[in-house]
């Protein structure tokens, strides 16, 4: 199980590195039902490879001149309180009511992704920074962190672009930054009640950062579009998993047909010209959405 946990790490890394986010999302369901940790375990240990994996990553980054700092850092900073936080509360809450919460996660996200983003001018150029807000929603999104052990990176990208009046391409380096920081802080906190298998958590973290070199060398080569989307449907399947696992087998089955059906009715739409919900799934709509 090891090998497939590791080589599928390498897989978790090229998604976050062809998406700038995401990817994560995937380390926790991987630890806790391939390398069979449990689930307190698999969250701490998911903290320790996307925050080393979000580094690299932010790095490459910063040589490019995509990271604003001054933003980063402020964000980072309320969330890695909220983070830090967040590992210590998780110790209080049932590992099951964890993996759920980290379920509606990932439906969240994979909706987020369905549905991308729209341009706009307001996100072209740097505004001045409204830091109560900023704090805020770090803590926010750091909070989610540290319970979860998901990233947030599509929360924090469209916070900074939102917020913070980030072009996208800054906006995701500078995201890389956040997610780091906030996931060392949640690992810290979870250091405190949760033992750690540094043999897998290396190896895995060590799968992961190299896949995030091989999808930051791809993305410029594939469209991000289709990605983003076929990711989106994966993300959703995955949850249903997690649904079946940790709250009934039917609630699984239930996730996955609505799913499918879901997809049907994507494919669909995207084909007809008359669709009803042919706005809500171009995203036509929304001004922004996570």
């Amino acid at each position: 199980m090891i090998a497939l946990t590791v080589a599928l790490a390498v897989l978790v890394g090229v998604s976050l590195g062809l998406l700038g986010g995401g990817g994560s999302i995937l380390t926790v369901p991987l630890l806790a039902y391939v390398a069979g940790m449990d689930a307190k375990q698999a969250i701490a240990t998911s903290l320790l490879v996307v925050g080393t994996t979000s580094a690299v990553g932010a790095i490459s980054h910063a040589k490019a001149g995509r990271v604003q700092w001054r933003t980063g850092l402020i964000f980072g900073a309320a969330g890695m309180a909220g983070a830090y936080g967040g590992g210590l509360l998780g110790q209080f809450i049932p590992g099951s009511v964890l993996l759920l919460g980290f379920a509606a996660m990932m439906i969240a996200t994979a909706i987020a992704m369905l549905r991308g983003r729209k341009s706009t001018t307001a996100a072209d150029k740097a505004h001045r920074i409204p830091v109560a807000k900023v704090v805020a929603e770090g803590l926010a999104v750091g909070l989610v962190t540290g319970l979860v052990g998901a990233g947030g990176g599509f929360l924090v990208v469209p916070a900074l672009a939102l917020l913070g009046g980030l072009p996208m391409p800054i906006a995701v380096g500078t995201s890389l930054v956040v997610i780091a920081m906030k996931s060392f802080a949640g690992f810290g906190g979870y250091l405190a009640s949760v033992q750690i298998d540094w043999a897998v958590a290396g190896m895995v973290t060590a799968a992961a950062v190299v896949g995030g070199l091989v999808g930051a060398r791809l993305s410029g080569r594939l469209d991000p579009d289709l990605l983003r989307k076929a990711f989106g449907w994966f993300v959703l399947a995955m949850s249903s998993l997690i649904l079946g696992e940790e709250l009934h087998l039917w609630a699984g089955v239930a996730a996955a047909g609505l799913t499918a059906f879901a997809g049907a009715v994507y494919l669909v739409c995207n084909r007809t010209a008359h669709c009803p919900v042919r706005r809500l799934i171009r995203n036509e709509a929304a001004p922004f959405a996570a």
